[in-house]
């Protein structure tokens, strides 16, 4: 049995990771990030990448490196239970509640809903979402042809197609970057580090690296020195397209603010690009884009969804939960855009850090022999931060005001935790406390 991959197959494997990893908010959200953050696109992108592409790329890695079947085995080292629900909620939420709908809904946002009459768009968006749907069912009932179907075709129309609209804008901007945004005039780095949350791929990592390890696998390498060196490749080269198209994306936002002003999300900033460039041909070339993007990683979420719940009930096949993830996503895809995103942000931030926690722990470890004794306070640290800063994300997407103890708790915790009012007040307790109880679990040994 061959136990050494082509370079034609890491390549097409690369393409496949990739093309699961960019859908719906890797086109939008960085071309946001750009308007608003004129001046300081720099520092923004940077934080962006951190953790749009450099999350996504530990989630590989740690997948690799733990040498676990799956997430919930890697969840589980904290306990059973967790690792359980942990699992259960993290597919939910890049499967059939959020990410995987929006893939739907940005399709016909930036790509159809231009052209529809303001009466028609429920109607429409029902007729194209059953379509867009119904085909991300039928790829998704034959995974064993994942690579053929999504890396040697979709994604490299997807690249070639992306890099096009990106190099005409490269090489003649449509204006100057303008002053930023409030929102982008200082700690733009951390708001970039935020904003690279909603593309969701630090989840979506640890689901879509198994999907790679076990295609790794497929080509009969099974010593997990080779797979963790072949993720390793496969990871490296599908991020860096990943950065070098966000960074595309975010300098095309950046440098259309004078021309077609400022958007609430990154949508119009695409479809009016691309009409500036290209005129009719423009606006076909982004709906193609788009419709690529979001198929493909529609594909590969639901694909991810029914693989891990027929798992967990093996009474029930592998093609009913795609039947029914490819219903239940046509569903909610039809409650809109702004509700899905809007929904989604508290979720983030309440799943975001707990996930980080757990690929950063998995690299060290090894040092302290997976004890639980360090796993269970961390992770509790980290979860009891989440929860506050989920509940306080919820009221902001309800746009109500927080009950008073939630408010006196977030103000309190401003004065006294660095990096609190950046979002990332878990960080240092997270820390101190495993380093802690490394010391202790090293001792006790």
């Amino acid at each position: 049995m061959n136990t050494k991959l082509r370079i034609g197959n890491y390549l097409a494997i690369a393409f496949m990771l990739f093309a699961l990893f960019f859908g719906a908010g890797n086109l939008i959200f960085p071309a946001q990030l750009g308007q608003l953050s004129g001046d300081n696109l720099t520092p923004a992108i940077i934080g962006f990448l951190a953790t749009g592409v450099g999350l996504p790329f530990l989630g590989i890695m740690a997948m690799g490196f733990s040498g676990k079947n799956n997430l919930q085995e890697l969840a589980s080292r904290v306990h059973p239970i967790y690792g359980l629900a942990f699992t259960a909620l993290l597919y939910l939420t890049i499967g059939p509640f959020f990410a995987a709908p929006r893939t739907g809904t940005v399709a016909y946002e930036v790509g159809i809903a231009p052209y529809v009459s303001d009466g028609a768009h429920s109607t429409v968006l029902l007729i194209f979402t059953g379509v867009f749907f119904l085909i991300t069912l039928l790829f998704s009932l034959f995974p064993s042809k994942i690579v053929d179907n999504i890396g040697k075709f979709l994604a490299p129309a997807l690249v070639i197609l992306l890099l096009v609209l990106l190099a005409v804008a490269f090489f003649n901007p449509m204006g100057s970057i303008q002053s930023p945004d409030e929102t982008y005039q200082s700690a733009a780095f951390f708001t970039g580090f935020i904003e690279g949350y909603n593309t969701m791929d630090a989840l979506a990592a640890l689901v879509f690296g198994i999907i790679i390890i076990n295609v790794i696998k497929g080509f009969g390498i099974t010593n997990n020195n080779q797979i963790l060196s072949a993720v390793t490749k496969i990871g490296l080269t599908s991020t860096a397209l990943l950065a070098i198209i966000y960074v595309g994306i975010s300098y095309l936002g950046a440098t259309s603010v004078t021309e077609l002003g400022v958007f609430d999300n990154g949508g119009p900033v695409l479809s009016g690009a691309a009409s500036h460039y290209f005129g009719t041909f423009g606006a076909i070339l982004l709906a193609a884009i788009i419709i690529l993007a979001c198929l493909t990683t529609a594909i590969g979420l639901v694909t991810a969804n029914a693989e891990y719940f027929h798992s967990l009930i093996p009474a029930i096949g592998y093609k009913p939960f795609v039947f029914f993830f490819s219903i239940l996503t046509f569903v909610v895809a039809n409650f809109g855009l702004e509700n899905i995103i809007s929904y989604s942000v508290p979720v983030l931030m309440f799943l975001y850090p707990l996930a980080m926690v757990l690929v950063l722990l998995t690299f060290v470890s090894p040092i302290f022999n997976h004890s639980r004794l360090v796993y269970i306070p961390t992770i509790a640290v980290t979860f009891l931060f989440s929860i506050i800063d989920g509940l306080v994300a919820l009221y902001g997407s309800l746009e109500l005001e927080l009950p008073e103890w939630l408010d006196v708790l977030v103000e309190t915790l401003g004065d006294v935790l660095p990096l609190y009012a950046e979002g990332l007040g878990w960080l240092i307790p997270a820390a101190v406390v495993a380093v802690i109880m490394i010391i202790i679990a090293k001792v006790k040994d």
